[in-house]
């Protein structure tokens, strides 16, 4: 194939799928940066009743509700992503008096009791607040600021976990920051997974990164309009001369239009290239190959530190039968010796837990404790291994090869109340009943103060999972096709300007 031919090729190629995914580019732009900056955009909120009816919540689904207890003989206090509410016989109370404005700011992944204080550990800090108390009061911890993932207590310590590190406290005024030992047989690396998640979000890199990737997302919007502006500028021109007879004015925008297109194209285009195929493998079905695949730690990146848990905790549990704690980390469930000196051990037998992490620590009896995640609740025996499906009672069978990354149920969370009645809430289908035990609906109050999160929303649209309504499952395929279509217009365009542009310019300082 001759040049001319390539060029018109290639021109081809960059024109109508670019003009295609134009508007899904800026959507991927604007919603990205949003994402990358959770603290500043956290008190912006967004009507649901603005959203797809899918996003509305029924029946305390989609992590409305991840735990709680009761508080008195017919209360029940229970927390997650709509906050802390109280639940007696004659409705439903609002308790978020006193967290920041914004439903991210008050979305509760544990709430406990200690020291005569409920202790609620959310996305942005540590909360404390007596039952009778009009409002929440912020804590400062060694963490705050970082997500705060569980809670638990050892006779008369509280143990806070963030995504890095254990803290304990006796008093709520001077905490311990623990760096947990290394499993046996540590070796560094890190999850394919997370080092393409730091990479697509600039995170990789600290602070730098993360304005890089900013920036990026600047010159895709910048490329987009300067594009579209290609596309329809010499129809304005030529209008333009019909009707005055001249279009100087428009000619020397357009080629000022041109130039900034191409020298933010040539100067970006790798980098761009890079963040597209690092996001296109971070959604099924191509995360599907990678979720387990591991990597070397890249020197002198946000991965490489001397904390072998940096980002992986998840939940976490003191046994006193066993004398052991029990932390859930992104790599499996490990063992730690009470004084929290000793290599962790990895359990032999693993119960299933999603990508997306481990929603329910619970114990059953002195060594039995419920596993819930997006891959299902199971029943899991810490001392023999046995694992067993919560719903039907069958032993669980580890698949072989690649399979779903989550299942049909779900699980976001689960409570029990001081009669032993018990309530899964599935994150599609809200909440279920154990037993026979009776369901309560969820009121309209309740859905009125639980607007969605603008960073949320970004997320919805920046992985098309916002489309499911629309072209149901295929949604899957949104992010694959259009990375690939990105793709295609960003490497086509470079080599219209490697192959025209670029020549005609030697051509004319020749």
């Amino acid at each position: 194939m001759n040049r001319k031919k390539m060029v018109t090729t290639f021109r081809k190629l960059h024109k109508w799928p670019g003009i295609i995914i134009a508007v899904f580019a800026i959507h991927f732009a604007l919603s990205g940066m949003i994402m990358n900056h959770r603290n500043l955009f956290s008190g912006v909120d967004v009507s649901r009743k603005w959203m797809p009816r899918s996003y509305e919540y029924q029946n305390w689904n989609q992590a409305a509700v991840r735990g709680g207890f009761s508080i008195g003989e017919d209360s029940l206090l229970f927390f997650g992503n709509i906050g802390s509410w109280i639940k007696t016989n004659q409705g439903f109370i609002d308790y978020n008096q006193g967290f920041p404005r914004g439903i991210d700011n008050r979305k509760i992944n544990q709430l406990i009791s200690f020291n005569e204080k409920l202790i609620a550990a959310t996305q942005f800090g540590l909360f404390q607040r007596g039952i009778s108390d009009k409002d929440w009061q912020s804590i400062p911890t060694p963490a705050s600021g970082q997500r705060l993932v569980d809670l638990f207590i050892r006779k008369d310590t509280l143990f806070i976990l963030s995504r890095n590190y254990l803290i304990k406290s006796v008093d709520l005024n001077h905490f311990q920051t623990i760096v947990l030992p290394a499993p046996e047989g540590y070796t560094r690396s890190a999850s394919l997974f997370n080092t393409l998640w730091e990479l697509h979000s600039g995170e990789l890199f600290g602070t730098v990164g993360k304005l890089l990737v900013d920036l990026l997302g600047f010159v895709t919007i910048l490329l987009t309009v300067t594009g579209l502006l290609h596309f329809f500028f010499p129809k304005l021109i030529r209008r333009k001369k019909q009707i005055t007879g001249t279009s100087g004015s428009l000619r020397a925008k357009f080629r000022l239009n041109l130039r900034w297109h191409n020298v933010a194209g040539y100067i970006f285009v790798l980098f761009l290239v890079i963040n597209t195929i690092a996001g296109i493998f971070l959604r099924p079905p191509l995360l599907i190959p990678i979720v387990n695949s591991r990597v070397g730690i890249i020197p002198g990146t946000h991965l490489d530190n001397n904390n072998p848990w940096n980002d992986k905790l998840r939940k976490g549990t003191w046994n006193e039968k066993l004398g052991i704690y029990i932390f859930s980390t992104a790599d499996g469930f490990y063992a730690a010796d009470e004084n929290l000196t000793r290599p962790m051990i990895r359990f032999n037998s693993q119960p299933p837990v999603s990508l997306m992490g481990c929603n329910v620590l619970e114990p059953v009896d002195s060594t039995k404790y419920l596993i819930g995640s997006f891959s299902g609740m199971y029943t899991w025996d810490a001392v023999n291994g046995e694992v067993s499906d919560f719903f039907t009672g069958k032993g669980y069978e580890a698949p072989s090869g690649m399979s779903r990354p989550v299942s049909d149920n779900m699980v976001a969370g689960y409570l029990k109340d001081h009669r032993n009645n018990q309530w899964v809430f599935d994150y599609n289908h809200g909440i279920e009943a154990v037993s026979n035990t009776a369901i309560w609906e969820m009121p309209d109050d309740v859905k009125l103060k639980s607007p969605i999160s603008l960073w949320n929303l970004s997320l919805e649209i920046h992985t098309g999972r916002i489309l499911e309504q629309f072209i149901g499952m295929f949604y899957l395929l949104y992010i694959p096709v259009a990375g690939i279509c990105v793709l295609m217009v960003l490497i086509s365009g470079f080599m219209v300007w490697l192959l025209a542009h670029r020549k005609k310019k030697k051509l004319n300082n020749g």
